[in-house]
């Protein structure tokens, strides 16, 4: 009988209680199995070197060497792929935002160890989240970090600018954008293309947990001409502003008088995801019909693909990231197995590709 190959994963935490309390519960996992722990980022690197860890847990904030500095070091030394811990206050999602520039794959939020409830949900999400990034491809991941080759990417085709025009010109009304893994700096890689007068709306669904999402909307207005905030109830989506929804929260798209305005609600609880891509591009389809633009953008799971139907049915079009620059192809793939994509792009072409399209 052949042995499973199992997941090893570096723990890194200078609290002694969330290095046990991590490791029990990857323990319970038959394909992860914990190679070793660390107290700090220099003790990290010194065990990455010898351990060679198919994944490291990293704390943000932690004394000695913090989780920044330490991040930095490892995707320049040892290039490894990284699942950051994070707290759920303002500077921490700007230093968990910052830690996925520089290449972390994604993040969890550790603060959910207070009541046992919560340490048995996030057990489950460290555990997919473990088993997904332990796969990825650190090349993708170091490319999205300043100098690499996305980044030299959009340097140089950041200048590209439609030549203003009208709304009424416009093909497509409201460019629909879903995203999980990956998504951020894969949007930064993104938005920042986008002119100031691009003549379309756009609404974006990025999986992230509550606290996370306007300082994302933050960090790519203040690295965007074209204007960037998270949504609010009754929001006005129009030409030149990207909307970004609020974590915790359904977006849906309604049609009044002849303006497209943002609904947040509860409702559908039974998606599994708060905001839905599904949800929110089966809104925009039913609000624009055939003047919307579906784009999917790296992910985990399926979330997307049926909203991505529903765009190409009310006669829309719809692009998916390919292969070949997702962090995590998982929410493209669907949708392309599907048969509900028009056309698959790299991601250093989609501003290109959404240009051309509105």
């Amino acid at each position: 009988m052949i042995e499973m190959k199992k997941i090893r994963v570096l723990i890194v935490d200078d609290s002694a209680f969330m290095r046990k309390a991590i490791s029990r519960m990857l323990s319970g996992a038959p394909d992860i199995e914990v190679a070793g722990t660390a107290e700090d980022g220099r003790d990290a690197l010194e065990k990455i070197g010898t351990l060679k860890p198919d994944i490291v847990t990293l704390d943000v904030q932690m004394a000695g060497m913090d989780g920044l500095t330490a991040l930095k070091r490892i995707m320049s030394e040892c290039p490894t792929p990284v699942l950051m811990l994070s707290s759920l206050t303002q500077q921490g999602a700007e230093t968990t935002l910052k830690a996925l520039e520089l290449g972390a794959v994604d993040f969890i939020d550790k603060t959910r160890t207070e009541s046992s409830m919560d340490i048995t949900l996030l057990a489950d999400e460290l555990i997919i989240k473990v088993r997904t990034i332990a796969g990825v491809d650190i090349e993708k991941m170091t490319s999205h970090q300043p100098g690499g080759p996305s980044s030299r990417a959009v340097e140089h085709l950041g200048a590209e600018r439609l030549p203003q025009r009208t709304p009424r010109q416009a093909k497509i009304d409201v460019v629909a954008i879903g995203t999980s893994t990956g998504g951020p700096p894969a949007l930064q890689s993104l938005i920042p293309r986008l002119p100031s007068d691009f003549p379309a709306g756009v609404v974006v669904v990025q999986h992230m947990p509550p606290g996370f999402t306007r300082t994302l909307a933050d960090r790519l207005n203040a690295q965007s001409s074209i204007r960037v905030s998270e949504a609010i109830e009754g929001d006005l989506v129009v030409p030149g502003r990207v909307l970004v929804a609020p974590a915790g929260r359904q977006f849906q798209l309604l049609k009044r008088n002849g303006q497209y305005v943002v609904r947040l609600d509860s409702q559908p609880s039974e998606a599994l995801h708060r905001p839905s891509v599904d949800v929110m591009m089966q809104s925009v389809a039913k609000a624009c019909g055939r003047r919307c633009l579906g784009v999917l953008l790296t992910g985990m799971g399926s979330d997307g693909a049926a909203g991505m139907r529903a765009v190409k049915e009310a006669g829309g079009r719809t692009l998916a990231e390919s292969e070949e620059t997702c962090i995590v192809y998982g929410m493209p793939k669907s949708a392309v197995e599907e048969g509900v994509v028009d056309e698959v792009v790299p991601l250093y072409d989609m501003a290109k590709m959404i240009l051309k399209a509105v």
